[in-house]
C-alpha cells in the first residue's frame, strides 16, 4: 500500500469520512425503514439519509445488499436530492431485488413497481406507476388520482441518469437506457435505447460485432 503524502492524503481521509458516514447512516436508514414498515434484506448501505414513506396495507420489499446515494458527496456525478421509495394508497407495492444502486432515486408507486436484481439507477432517475393527477381539469382540480399501470425492470438493466420511467413500462433484462431519456412505452431485452420518447436503438454487442 503506498505511504500517505500529500498528493494522496485528501483522498485517504475522504475515503475514511466515507466509511463513517455509510455506517452512522445505513443504521439511521435501517430505523427509518423499520419505523415505516419497510423490509428490508441484510447488507444494505446508504450514504445519507433515504425518505421511506409507506401507505397502510401497502408494501415495500428490498432485497439483500442494495446500495442507495442521497447525499451530494456520495455521487460526483451529481445528486439533487434524497432517494425516495414511496406506495401512494392501500395494495401498492415497491419490490426491488438484491444488489441493486440508486443514486437520488424517486421510486413511486399508485399500483406495482417490481425491480429485479443487479438494477443500476443514476443519478436523478424517476421511476413511477401513476400519472399522480387525473388528466381531464376538473378531475384534476377535484383532486382525483390520475391512472396508474404496472412497472417491471427486469435485472441486469442500467438506467442513465435523469430518466424518466412512466406507467405501464416493462425494460426488458439486460437493456441499457441513455441520460435523460423518458421512457413512455415497454423496451425490448438486451438494447440500448434512449430519447424522448425512449426508443431501441441498437442490440448491446452490435457495435462491437461490426467492427469485428
Amino acid at each position: 500500500m503506498r505511504r500517505p503524502d500529500l498528493d494522496n492524503l485528501p483522498h485517504l481521509v475522504n475515503c475514511a469520512v466515507t466509511v463513517a458516514r455509510r455506517f452512522a447512516y445505513s443504521i439511521a436508514a435501517g430505523l427509518s425503514a423499520r419505523w415505516w414498515g419497510v423490509l428490508m434484506g441484510p447488507g444494505c448501505s446508504f450514504f445519507g439519509m433515504p425518505v421511506f414513506r409507506r401507505h397502510p396495507q401497502s408494501s415495500i420489499l428490498i432485497g439483500a445488499h442494495c446500495q442507495f446515494r442521497s447525499a451530494v458527496w456520495s455521487n460526483l456525478v451529481g445528486i439533487n436530492r434524497p432517494c425516495t421509495i414511496s406506495t401512494l394508497g392501500s395494495g401498492a407495492r415497491v419490490l426491488v431485488g438484491s444488489r441493486c444502486g440508486f443514486s437520488g432515486t424517486v421510486i413511486a408507486a399508485a399500483s406495482s413497481i417490481a425491480i429485479g436484481d443487479r438494477v443500476m439507477c443514476g443519478a436523478n432517475v424517476t421511476i413511477t406507476d401513476t400519472d399522480w393527477h387525473a388528466i381531464d381539469p376538473n378531475r384534476r382540480s377535484a383532486g382525483e388520482p390520475g391512472r396508474s399501470a404496472a412497472v417491471v425492470i427486469e435485472s441486469d438493466v442500467w438506467i442513465g441518469m435523469n430518466v424518466t420511467i412512466l406507467k405501464g413500462v416493462t425494460i426488458g433484462a439486460g437493456a441499457v437506457v441513455g441520460a435523460g431519456s423518458v421512457v413512455t412505452r415497454s423496451l425490448p431485452p438486451g438494447v440500448i435505447a434512449a430519447g424522448q420518447p425512449a426508443h431501441p436503438l441498437c442490440r448491446i454487442g452490435a457495435t462491437e460485432t461490426r467492427r469485428g
